[in-house]
C-alpha cells in the first residue's frame, strides 16, 4: 500500500503541473480592443468605436454587443495607480470596482486601512469615483474597527480624478 502511496502522490502532482503548464501560454487574441486593455493601453482601438474599451464585435456587428465596460478607462486607469501603494484584492474593470486589502502606514503600525473604489460612470466627472475607506486600529493584540477620517477618501478621489484628467490630456496630446 505504501508503494502505491509513493508513485500515486509524485505522480498526481506532476500531472496537476503538468495541466497548469499547458494553460500557461497566455491569452492570446486578434482582438485590438483587447489587446489594448490587457496592455494598459487607454481609450479605444478605432476613433468611433461608442465606447472606452469594447470586447467582442461591438455595436456594429456580431452577437457580442452587450459586452461593454461601462467604466471611464482614464477613471480606471487612475484609480489603479493612485491605489497602487495598497495591495489589491480585487480589480472588476466591467463592473467599475476595486477593492484594496489592508494596508499599514509605515509609521504608524497600530493602524490600518482598506479602501474600496467604485467607477460609476463613463464620463470624466467629480461624481463618476466614489471612495470608500476603512480603518482598522490595534487594541489588546486584535484589530477593532475605527471610524476613518472622510477627508482620505475625498482626497483619494481628488487624486484619482487629477491623475485621470492628466492621462487623458496627455492621450490627446499624443494624437
Amino acid at each position: 500500500m505504501r508503494i502505491i502511496q509513493r508513485v500515486a502522490v509524485p505522480a498526481s502532482l506532476a500531472l496537476s503541473l503538468l495541466g497548469l503548464s499547458a494553460c500557461s501560454g497566455g491569452l492570446k487574441t486578434s482582438n485590438p480592443d483587447v489587446a489594448n486593455y490587457e496592455m494598459g493601453g487607454m481609450g479605444p482601438a478605432a476613433p468611433g468605436s461608442g465606447s472606452l474599451f469594447t470586447l467582442g464585435k461591438g455595436s456594429t456587428g456580431g452577437a457580442a454587443s452587450n459586452t461593454n465596460i461601462q467604466v471611464n478607462a482614464y477613471l480606471w486607469r487612475a484609480t489603479l495607480d493612485t491605489l497602487s501603494f495598497m495591495p489589491l484584492v480585487s480589480a472588476d474593470p466591467f463592473g467599475g470596482v476595486i477593492i484594496t486589502d489592508w494596508y499599514t502606514p509605515p509609521g504608524q503600525p497600530g493602524t490600518r486601512f482598506k479602501a474600496n473604489a467604485y467607477i460609476l460612470s463613463k464620463t470624466l466627472t467629480a461624481d463618476a469615483i466614489q471612495v470608500s475607506v476603512f480603518e482598522q486600529v490595534q487594541q489588546n493584540g486584535q484589530w477593532v474597527d475605527s471610524s476613518a477620517d472622510p477627508s482620505l477618501a475625498s482626497g483619494l478621489e481628488d487624486r484619482i480624478l487629477a491623475r485621470a484628467a492628466d492621462l487623458q490630456a496627455a492621450a490627446k496630446n499624443t494624437k
